[in-house]
C-alpha cells in the first residue's frame, strides 16, 4: 500500500469474480467457434472430394472416347486418383456389366447413373446403394452421368 496525498491507496488486482466472467466470455466464444470451425472444415472437405470426381469423371470420358467403352477399374485407364479427403479410395463402378444391386440408385430406386457410378463414401466410411438409406446420406456422389457432383442428401 501507499500514500497518495495523505490517503490510504490500495493496490488494485484482479479479482476472483472478473477472471470468472472472463473465463465464461472464453468459453461462450468457443462453443460458437469451434462448431462453425468444424462445419467449414467438413464443407472444405467435400468441396475437394467434387472437384476429384469430377476430374477423374473427364479423364473416363476422355478414355471412353479413345477406346469406346469406359474401362472396368480406374487403373485399367491408368487413373489413380487417390484418397478422398476421409482418407479412403474413391469407389468406381461401370454400369454395363454390372449387377443391378450394385448401382447407385435414387429415391425411387432407379439407377442414378447410365454410364459409371464414382463417389466417395463420406466421413462415416460407410455407404449403401440406396442414396436413401442413412449410410449413403454423406456420401459425395456423381449422379446423372455428371449433371451433379454432391452430397447424396442433396441429390
Amino acid at each position: 500500500m501507499k500514500y497518495i496525498r495523505g490517503k490510504l491507496e490500495r493496490q488494485r488486482g484482479v479479482t476472483l469474480l472478473e477472471l470468472m466472467v472472463v473465463l465464461a466470455a472464453a468459453v461462450v466464444l468457443a462453443s460458437l467457434a469451434i462448431p462453425a470451425f468444424n462445419s467449414y472444415v467438413q464443407r472444405s472437405r467435400v468441396a475437394v472430394a467434387v472437384g476429384n470426381i469430377g476430374t477423374v469423371s473427364l479423364q473416363l470420358y476422355r478414355w471412353q472416347l479413345n477406346t469406346r467403352s469406359f474401362p472396368v477399374t480406374l487403373a485399367e485407364a491408368g487413373i489413380v486418383p487417390g484418397n478422398d479427403p476421409w482418407g479412403r479410395p474413391y469407389q468406381y463402378l461401370r454400369v454395363e456389366g454390372a449387377n443391378n444391386g450394385q448401382l447407385r440408385k435414387d429415391r425411387n430406386l432407379v439407377p442414378i447413373n447410365t454410364d459409371f457410378d464414382l463417389y466417395s463414401m463420406g466421413p462415416d466410411g460407410q455407404s449403401a446403394p440406396p442414396l436413401t438409406a442413412q449410410r449413403a446420406r454423406d456420401d459425395v456422389v456423381r449422379a446423372n452421368n455428371g449433371m451433379y457432383i454432391g452430397v447424396a442428401a442433396n441429390y
